[in-house]
């Protein structure tokens, strides 16, 4: 029976992140190439993406390809960037039909020409879409958003824009590149490894952790909801105590 049934859909998640990890050991594991894990990994999102466009949660932002994937081998990267587009394309209709926004962060401008040009396309397509906003983090990494954002800031402060005093968290929020996306609620790591791997730092300062050892290409419906569950158990008290929730 369908853990589904478990879920309090009043007490939602806004906000899911996923580091989709563990492709290349699935493979090996199977005797295959690890071109092959990340392939099988591409179900596992369109599977996620249907059961929380199917739940009702508004924001899901998968971890794609961060900064430091850019070292890892050549092949393996052009191979990556092949299957992005790939999918891009096969999905655009699955996302106009479940009315999926797609939003993508990170150093976009690193990608490959053609990459940029079909995400690009498959934005604009769907920009009008308001069930669940699609976020891909691709060329990301958290500690290069900071770094961006904090010269951005300085830059308007140099130029008499904005003042020191005006500094604060909203001020830094709107030059990050989430800056139109809530804080993160749960942050779910697949693959065992209890790591967050520069992603998203500053947007989950308060959002529940869920480490599964499931590698994303096994990851199901039934793994989606047991961690919205065990989310949905947790007390969140963004630093008051329990007395004070009550």
């Amino acid at each position: 029976m369908s853990l589904k049934k478990n879920i309090d859909l009043d007490n939602l998640p806004k906000h899911i992140a996923i580091i989709m990890d563990g492709n290349g050991r699935w493979a090996k594991e199977k005797g295959l190439l690890r071109v092959l894990g990340h392939e099988s990994g591409t179900k596992s999102v369109r599977t996620t993406v249907e059961a929380c466009v199917d739940l009702g949660v508004e924001n899901l932002t998968l971890y794609a390809f961060s900064t430091e994937n850019w070292n890892r081998p050549k092949i393996e990267v052009k191979t990556l960037m092949g299957l992005l587009i790939f999918s891009l394309k096969k999905e655009v209709q699955t996302m106009q039909e479940n009315s999926v926004r797609l939003n993508a962060i990170g150093n976009i401008k690193h990608l490959p020409r053609n990459v940029q040009k079909e995400l690009l396309q498959v934005i604009e397509v769907t920009k009008k879409n308001t069930a669940m906003t699609l976020t891909l983090a691709l060329s990301y990494g958290s500690r290069d958003e900071i770094v961006n954002a904090t010269r951005q800031i300085c830059d308007k402060v140099k130029n008499n824009i904005i003042s020191i005093e005006n500094i604060d968290d909203a001020l830094i929020n709107q030059h990050l590149y989430t800056r139109n996306l809530p804080d993160v609620d749960l942050l779910i790591r697949t693959s065992g490894e209890k790591r967050i791997s520069n992603f998203l730092l500053w947007q989950i300062a308060y959002a529940e952790l869920y480490f599964t050892d499931v590698y994303w290409p096994d990851f199901t419906n039934e793994n989606l909801y047991e961690a919205i569950i065990n989310y949905q158990n947790r007390e969140r008290r963004f630093g008051k105590t329990s007395e004070q929730l009550k």
